[in-house]
């Protein structure tokens, strides 16, 4: 047999965790897809954004393949070594690069501040890291009842993510079961944009945004000019929160064009704040891959040009500038962009930038990522427009400044992106299991398959 489960992004968008296990007679074995962190309300079987305890059985876990290294993808890793899983942890080159770095902020701000546990854990995951070139078969385990190999494929959402192909033999039964991960947008910057397998007998697709497109991509251009030409005029802060991984390096790219395009003394005047040592460390290894781009940027660096390092730019590291910085921001009327994070508001340094300027209507808040319920950005964004309040620390603050949302700078796939990969399998899959979206976004997508004719789809609860 060849089961699927899920332990996590049933209920919501956050805490990925999907296993996928072979039994032939009383003998198990399987592999976990991602093993992310619960954000805001989402939550799993019995695990939450408060309680990070693996809460499954593990003993038959032969590795964990990585999609990509979003911290509600990889987050709870850590606790699954605790538990015990000593497998290899299979990922594309740069997620191998770039998880070690990433875990180590989450272990500072969740795990411990022990300086040598700390080096411990991210020694033991280093050893443990398995990177596998894209489009390369790679085999788990191959015993003479049952066999597993999986190959990683570009799935355009952050730098190194990937969709993972499993062919799965027991006995005389085969088959091929893909795990999207998060899927990116097409004619995002950056990054190609994903292909869709050749074959998929079934397929895991998240659903973030299965019930809605993005604006295409001279739209949203259009918008972000927009949003940053009303700080130029009003010597505003333009407040960014976004994830330190993949929207951080994309508006970096998209901003630098638009200076290099409209130039002049007026944009010339507007400085690029990246308030955070993580985005500032993950912005330099975007630059050092830069073979994972795609034909376009890479066509701008052969022109002389750095969309990611540039005259406008600063890079705010220590947290003491950091308070410096938001207190000049909210005394003076400098136009600036800030971007930091955390990308929904939950914690990070843009809390200190939100507390000091929400209340100051010549500031702006530009969400470009997808807030989850039960966050302090989905809050802002729905009361924000209305004059309302958000809460941080126990706290109040008024909401003045204007909101905006460009949801075409999420790193997610719109719903015609979906469907538009699941239609480009030559032979349609036999099952379809939608995960990872509120339920609306799920049961918006369902509805949309359900009117193509897909058939056997549906959307799991937690297992």
């Amino acid at each position: 047999m060849i089961n699927l489960h899920h332990h996590g992004a049933t209920s919501g968008v956050t805490g990925s965790c999907h296993e996928l296990t072979l039994t032939q007679g009383s003998h198990e074995s399987g592999i976990l897809i991602d093993c992310g962190l619960f954000q805001g309300q989402d939550e799993g079987r019995g695990a939450s954004a408060s309680d990070l305890s693996i809460d499954f059985p593990i003993d038959h876990i032969r590795a964990l393949v990585v999609t990509h290294v979003h911290i509600d993808h990889v987050g709870r890793i850590p606790y699954l070594l605790a538990a015990g899983f000593d497998g290899p942890i299979i990922c594309s080159e740069p997620s191998a690069i770039m998880l070690p770095e990433i875990l180590e902020d989450a272990l500072k701000i969740g795990f411990t501040r022990d300086r040598q546990l700390i080096e411990r854990v991210l020694g033991l995951i280093r050893s443990r890291l398995v990177p596998v070139p894209y489009g390369q078969w790679h085999s788990v385990f191959a015993e003479s009842d049952c066999s597993l190999s999986v190959r990683l494929q570009r799935a355009g959402h952050i730098l190194g993510s990937a969709y993972v192909e499993c062919d799965a033999r027991v006995g005389g039964s085969e088959e091929r079961i893909v795990f999207s991960g998060d899927l990116g947008a097409p004619h995002a910057p950056l990054l190609p944009a994903p292909q869709s397998p050749e074959r998929a007998d079934r397929l895991v697709i998240e659903s973030t945004y299965g019930d809605k497109d993005h604006e295409d991509r001279e739209t949203r251009r259009h918008r972000l000019k927009e949003v940053l030409e009303h700080a130029l005029e009003d010597g505003g802060t333009v407040l960014v929160p976004a994830f330190s991984i993949g929207r951080t390096q994309e508006l970096l790219y998209e901003i630098e064009s638009l200076i290099h395009e409209f130039g002049g003394e007026l944009w010339n005047n507007l400085e690029i704040v990246v308030d955070s040592p993580l985005a500032a460390e993950f912005t330099r290894i975007y630059r050092d891959l830069k073979p994972y781009w795609d034909a376009e940027a890479t066509e701008l660096v052969e022109q002389g040009r750095h969309p990611l390092s540039f005259e406008q730019l600063t890079v705010i590291s220590s947290h003491e500038e950091h308070l410096n910085a938001v207190d000049y921001l909210a005394r003076s009327h400098r136009p600036c962009v800030v971007l930091a994070g955390s990308g929904m508001c939950a914690g990070g340094r843009i809390v200190n930038y939100l507390k000091a300027m929400l209340g100051d209507k010549r500031n702006d808040v530009l969400f470009v990522g997808y807030q989850a319920a039960g966050t302090p950005g989905r809050d802002i964004l729905n009361y924000g427009p209305k004059g309302g309040w958000v809460q941080f620390d126990g706290n109040r603050y008024d909401i003045r400044a204007q909101i905006h949302q460009v949801s075409g700078y999420s790193a997610h796939a719109g719903q015609s992106d979906l469907l538009r990969f699941i239609q480009g399998i030559s032979q349609a899959p036999q099952e379809i299991r939608i995960v990872h979206g509120d339920e609306d976004a799920k049961q918006a997508f369902k509805k949309e398959l359900d009117r193509l004719r897909f058939s056997n789809v549906s959307i799991p609860v937690g297992s």
